[in-house]
């Protein structure tokens, strides 16, 4: 199965000006003779350029297409690749689709180009990670993570690691199959400098997750407050289109509502929740319920106070669900073009923001104000050589720190040098669960299984 001849479409599904079937494998130039007519039929197809023509059926054509072929091992997946583009109408790329693997290809699983790709050697895991987080990059800040990860940044921090600790095993390994040297140091100053530096670079690394998170995926914010104070109106400000229902009406966003937006390179994941209030409305208190929920996942949470009403019950109801879950909050004093009435005297707000959200006033000074918020998180600051954003890098870094501890503590307390063998080979498997040299079926399913079908 793993060198079945394979094709998908690779374009979304749809209309569109163009559609892509790629096709992988030792059959791809037999299919494709089979199947494509060049204009010219004296034209030599080559490698690496386009040649137009007909994809047909026997006598009956199908489309008119530009066809490349690509010669192994110098393809995305190291294996001879044809990549036919024909207009993007769904009937006409799914008509190719099937006349391809009437010739003798096989539906391409989900992620299996990508997968082929690691499997043949032309990327590591970290690196096919990297493609899936490049597609669903959601800013700037977040695809150059993507990039340096693709570029390999990771797989050569990782491989140094590995470098270090293989001069320690053998040193090691010396030690315990020729007692007859007389070797007594367990770990020369040289190589335990070595041995304190993977681990001061594995905990900075591991450090860089929670940065790293946010910027792939977003800094999660809660538009929070009692019903009917603007929340909704706020949402449609801050994207700048009319995305919520907006009424005069208390209670009108039963659901909560998800979008993102980009402040300076870091995505913002809003949620616009119901109105905090006891209700004996069934389906607007499922929403109400939501609404805490979201309280404690926030990272930042927008508090909107209506300015034109003093302070009520259920605003205060909101502010304690807030501070029993400490959470860094902005307050937002909405309606500032009506007669001001509220007095905040009773709580020590650092961070308030006079609105108009109906007006679209000071919706700027709110943006300027959250993305002082990202600066205090440290989250644009993305500098350093490298950052990490997979939660499984992170967990296998972990194992690999955990080992080097052992280590430490097995040689302060004179323990037999096997020990640190054994934690020796427990952090280098750690280390090449990231790149890929050691994996479970399980972990591949797991990172191509989230692809789609023509990556």
């Amino acid at each position: 199965m793993l060198f079945d001849t394979i094709a998908a479409i690779s374009t979304p599904k749809g209309e569109g000006g163009i559609g892509i079937i790629r096709i992988s494998g030792d059959k791809s130039f037999e299919i494709l003779d089979k199947i494509f007519k060049p204009k010219n039929p004296n034209r030599d197809l080559g490698f690496y350029q386009f040649n137009y023509g007909f994809i047909h059926d026997g006598e009956k054509v199908i489309d008119e297409s530009m066809v490349v072929r690509m010669k192994a091992p110098k393809t995305y997946t190291c294996e001879d690749v044809v990549e036919i583009n024909c207009h993007g109408g769904q009937f006409v790329t799914q008509k190719v689709l099937e006349l391809v693997l009437k010739n003798g290809a096989r539906h391409a699983e989900q992620g299996e180009f990508t997968k082929r790709a690691f499997m043949n050697g032309r990327i590591d895991l970290s690196q096919a990670e990297a493609v899936m987080d490049l597609i669903q990059g959601k800013t700037e800040k977040s695809i150059s993570l993507s990039l340096d990860q693709l570029r390999g940044d990771l797989r050569d921090k990782i491989n140094s690691f590995k470098k270090a600790l293989l001069d320690i095993t053998a040193h090691v390994n010396v030690v315990l199959d020729y007692p007859e040297e007389g070797i007594d140091d367990p770990l020369p100053v040289e190589l335990r400098d070595n041995l304190e530096a993977v681990y001061e670079e594995a905990t900075r690394l591991i450090e860089s997750y929670d940065k790293g998170k946010k910027i792939k995926e977003g800094i999660k914010t809660v538009i929070v407050g009692k019903p009917n104070v603007g929340k909704s109106t706020l949402l449609n400000s801050l994207l700048r289109e009319e995305r919520a229902i907006v009424t005069h009406v208390a209670g009108t966003t039963r659901d909560v509502i998800e979008e993102v937006i980009n402040i300076k390179g870091i995505p913002l994941v809003l949620v616009d929740t119901a109105g905090i209030r006891q209700t004996d409305d069934i389906v607007e208190n499922i929403g109400v319920e939501k609404s805490k929920e979201f309280i404690e996942k926030a990272d930042l949470v927008l508090l909107v106070l209506d300015a034109s009403r003093e302070l009520e019950d259920e605003d205060r109801e909101v502010i304690n669900q807030i501070n029993e879950n400490h959470k860094k909050v902005i307050v937002l004093l909405n309606k500032i073009d009506l007669e001001r009435k509220i007095d905040l005297d009773e709580y020590n707000f650092e961070n308030i923001v006079e609105i108009s959200a109906q007006k679209n006033v000071g919706i700027e000074d709110m943006e300027e104000k959250i993305y002082s918020f990202i600066v205090d998180e440290k989250v644009e600051d993305s500098s350093e050589k490298l950052i990490i954003t997979n939660v499984r890098h992170k967990t296998a870094l972990e194992k690999t720190k955990d080992a080097i501890r052992n280590i430490f503590e097995t040689i302060d307390m004179g323990l037999p040098m096997d020990l640190i063998s054994v934690d020796l080979k427990e952090a280098l498997d750690s280390l090449s669960e990231i790149t890929g040299e050691i994996s479970s079926e399980d972990i591949l399913d797991h990172v191509f299984g989230n692809f789609c079908v023509g990556k």
